[in-house]
């Protein structure tokens, strides 16, 4: 399934099939730009992963998010000439329906603190004490799904 939007489209990837695109998109966010260890950012269990992915109305990757069985949502990432345009309110609310889909009650996240206004704004809420992961503050966040 696919959800359209002005300029793109996010649709359900296969990490074997569409490891390249992902990686590239992960790869320019959080290790170029948020100067995220290489070996952080590859934790092993994206196989075992559902995935979104972003692309342009040529098809090329622009943004990327992943689901893991327990309904936790991660590695939410959108190249910068993209950001403000929509592209990560849709990936999330792709792996939000797909959590449902998958019989989830909640999904949850941990959000860069920069970003908790963003997730806000569709829906979660945080909890716990604020967290440094890979040198960057964080706070989790969940999100009911009843």
């Amino acid at each position: 399934m696919t959800a359209a939007a002005p300029g793109f489209r996010v649709r359900l990837a296969d990490w074997a099939r569409d490891v390249e695109a992902l990686r590239r998109i992960r790869h320019a966010v959080f290790v170029v730009e948020q100067q995220v260890p290489a070996d952080l950012e590859w934790d092993g269990i994206d196989g075992d992963c559902r995935h979104a992915l972003a692309e342009d109305a040529a098809g090329r990757p622009i943004g990327c998010g992943r689901l893991l069985a327990d309904g936790h949502v991660g590695r939410m990432a959108v190249l910068a000439p993209w950001r403000g345009r929509g592209v990560g309110a849709a990936l999330l609310d792709r792996l939000v329906e797909e959590a449902r889909r998958a019989g989830q009650r909640r999904v949850v996240l941990n959000a860069q603190t920069r970003a908790l206004g963003f997730y806000a704004r569709h829906g979660f809420v945080p909890f716990g004490e604020e967290f440094v992961e890979a040198g960057i503050a964080h706070r989790a966040m969940e999100r009911p799904l009843d």
